[in-house]
């Protein structure tokens, strides 16, 4: 058809000359559009690999037949292999069967058998630090998703300030001025002074055209990576130079046969104002420094971090279902498949990124922000604690479990924990109130390493949809072995292991056959101390007393003398 065409004339020869132009220009600039249909591609090439041969197959076999029955039964079959292709793979979760079973087969695990302890724990949940951003701006601006990152050895919340959605002159004229960045472990986060970080991105989540984040990555990505390659969480952080800069993780689809996601590396973004030159830049080449796995570690400041994108995570925590074979997550087998509780009422799901603290073990694995998931049985009334399972933020290819099931531990799970704050609290207003988020927090108390989930108690109006917030939420802390409650205090978190001990103390001393040094084991060098200084205050007592004493007699007498004298 073009051929006869161009055969015409010149004019004709012009046309379809520019045409070309025209769309090759349109597939260079507008690759972020279409980047997603390439994705499908990629995702799914096996599958329509196969159902276009097959199709190919049955389209010909209908062409060469000459009884209509025959046609007939030829497109009842291709009919009947669509359908069963889309009841198998998509109804029954056959397709992601097979993709989660192949990220399991490419797994670094590691087995622990013993659990880091857990550093720096945050107080506020997720939902509560949006919500108190957003009591923080203006009509016509939002906030990104914040993300628990490391700024300055310190874990905080970061999220930029950026124009709202609903106004589309802002989203296409404004840049993004400010960051709020507010620590984790606060009880009560300020968004105000120094937690207001003056910065100007001319690259934003929610800008718009060429400036959003998303379509400036994508931009960057060469040919090939673009059927590889997903932007997915946008991170704010210092560099190694003391900028702060966006970092956007990547996730990477690898395989041919039922291909499955896994960490990209990231992309830095610089920044800077929107001007010209920044302008051509974004629109031909993109914006940003792309950073593969393999270099992550030439930047410090990505080491130790959280730049793992969750969706990945996720995946290779369900992927441990297959330890015990490949058949066991079956109906009839089961005897290790286990799933990601995720609470009805909490709206931020695992993981829950969690700061680990490696000391003193003999695994090589760094101390700082992990991925964690306490995996339970499939079976909905079975609450116990299958797995805890370590990823490391950083996108390190390792994934670190520890078997609570097959050391016999008898842990419940955090489905059962919701139930047992309500229980522990009979006078609270249940309706209105809502234990989220139940994140490890793991000890060494009374001779051992404990492990227990600390919650945070959020409010919740009945009209709303999201979580309402407070300054100094009540926090519970639960032994899962005992599936004892504790409260504590938010404001005084170096006080929670002994109002620990004061609670359970005594259970562990009976039911463990622990000693009085086990529990408290400074407590003779404090008695000591105290009895020391308790002398010394005695003696100084007596002394005072004593001296006062020999005063008053002492003037006693020198009255009794001058009234002698006077009366002679």
């Amino acid at each position: 058809m073009i051929k006869s065409y161009w055969q015409k004339g010149g004019k004709q020869k012009r046309i379809v000359i520019i045409s070309a132009i025209v769309l090759i220009l349109l597939l260079f600039f507008l690759r972020d559009d279409y980047q997603p249909a390439l994705l499908f591609l990629r995702k799914y090439v096996f599958i329509i690999l196969i159902s276009i041969l097959f199709l190919w197959f049955m389209l010909r076999r209908f062409r060469a037949s000459v009884h209509i029955g025959k046609r007939i039964l030829y497109l009842v079959g291709i009919a009947a292999f669509f359908g069963i292709l889309w009841f198998a793979g998509w109804k029954t979760g056959l397709y992601q069967y097979m993709q989660t079973y192949n990220v399991y087969n490419n797994l670094n695990l590691v087995e622990i058998h013993e659990l880091p302890l857990t550093q720096n724990e945050r107080i506020q949940p997720y939902n509560n630090i949006v919500t108190m951003a957003y009591e923080s701006i203006g009509e016509t601006q939002e906030v990104s998703p914040p993300q628990l990152v490391r700024i300055d050895t310190i874990n905080q919340w970061t999220m930029a300030v950026q124009p709202a959605k609903e106004y589309m002159f802002q989203r296409m004229n404004d840049n993004t001025e400010e960051l709020f960045t507010v620590e984790s472990t606060s009880p009560f986060p300020r968004f105000t002074d120094k937690s207001r970080v003056p910065v100007t991105f001319s690259i934003g989540e929610s800008l718009a055209f060429s400036r959003n984040t998303y379509n400036a990555v994508v931009q960057r990505f060469n040919f090939f990576q673009l059927f590889t390659l997903e932007p997915s969480q946008v991170y704010y952080m210092k560099n190694d130079d003391g900028k702060w800069v966006q970092v956007v993780n990547l996730i990477k689809w690898k395989g041919f046969f039922f291909p499955y996601p896994s960490y990209g590396g990231v992309m830095i973004i610089e920044s800077g104002e929107h001007t010209a030159t920044d302008y051509l830049e974004r629109i031909t080449i993109g914006k940003g420094t792309y950073v593969p796995p393999s270099k992550t570690q030439d930047y410090p400041f990505l080491t130790k971090q959280n730049t793992l994108s969750e969706e990945v995570s996720r995946l290779q925590a369900k992927s441990l279902q297959f330890l015990g074979g490949f058949t066991d997550p079956l109906p009839w087998n089961m005897e290790t498949a286990v799933k990601i509780p995720d609470l009805k009422d909490d709206e931020n799901q695992q993981p829950f990124v969690t700061d680990f603290n490696w000391s003193g073990m003999e695994t090589q694995a760094y101390s700082g922000l992990y991925h964690w998931f306490g995996l339970e049985p499939i079976g909905e009334e079975r609450t116990s604690l299958s797995f805890s399972v370590l990823i490391p933020g950083d996108g390190t290819d390792k994934l670190y479990y520890y078997n609570h099931a097959a050391k016999k531990e008898g842990l419940a799970g955090v489905s059962a924990m919701p139930l047992k704050v309500v229980e522990s609290r009979k006078e609270y207003d249940w309706s209105v109130n809502k234990p989220v988020e139940f994140r490890p927090f793991v000890k060494e108390i009374a001779g051992r390493k404990r492990m227990f989930v600390i919650s945070t108690i959020a409010a919740k109006r009945d009209d709303s949809k999201k979580f309402d917030g407070a300054a100094t939420p009540d926090l519970a802390l639960i032994d899962i072995e005992y599936r004892d409650v504790i409260w504590v205090d938010a404001k005084h978190p170096s006080q929670w292991e002994s109002t620990i001990i004061e609670q359970l103390g005594e259970t562990w001393k009976t039911d463990e056959g622990l000693t009085d040094e086990d529990l408290y084991p400074n407590r003779n060098e404090i008695d000591f101390e105290g009895s020391r200084d308790l002398s010394t205050i005695i003696e100084a007592a007596q002394n005072t007393i004593k001296d006062s004493v020999v005063t008053k007699i002492d003037s006693i007498i020198t009255d009794r003398k001058e009234v002698v004298k006077d009366s002679l």
